[in-house]
């Protein structure tokens, strides 16, 4: 069997509160928050002694999950945090927004910053890329038909 969907795309974050308040300003709904830690988890991660506090968020169409989570052990490994986007196995989320320029300064007030510039894609997107909370890397799409249409 092939796979019948994808049920969510994980970030590790420092600062999971603050995480929580910016996926939400941009829109997705906070499902829930709780500890995961046990032998089960190690066996899962291959992190032995692994307590980790997770949020799980969802987006508007309901179709995907973010889930956020927050490390008390063991020690964070590494920190990619700051790498560009094409650094090897470097995680980049991209939602659709409805509005672009909204969307951004409603984040840079919690702390994004513009990587590059915002571009239209062939007259079919306006694209950016933003640093958002502990510099994580999130992509924003606006569809220009859109904004033609209204």
């Amino acid at each position: 069997m092939t796979v019948k969907r994808m049920d969510n795309v994980g970030i590790v974050v420092e600062d999971i509160g603050a995480a929580i308040e910016f996926f939400v300003e941009l829109g997705l709904t906070l499902e829930g928050r709780m500890p995961i830690e046990g032998e089960w988890a190690g066996r899962v991660t291959g992190l032995r002694g692994q307590r980790v506090e997770i949020a799980m968020t969802r987006t508007p169409d309901v179709h995907s999950r973010l889930e956020l989570s927050r490390f008390d052990a063991p020690a964070i490994a590494s920190d990619h945090r700051t790498d560009p986007v094409n650094a090897l196995g470097y995680l980049r989320a991209m939602f659709a927004v409805e509005d672009i320029d909204d969307t951004l300064a409603r984040l840079t007030k919690l702390g994004a910053s513009l990587v590059g510039e915002v571009v239209d894609y062939e007259g079919i997107y306006r694209l950016c890329y933003i640093r958002g909370p502990e510099g994580v890397l999130i992509g924003l799409a606006q569809e220009i038909a859109q904004q033609t249409s209204r």
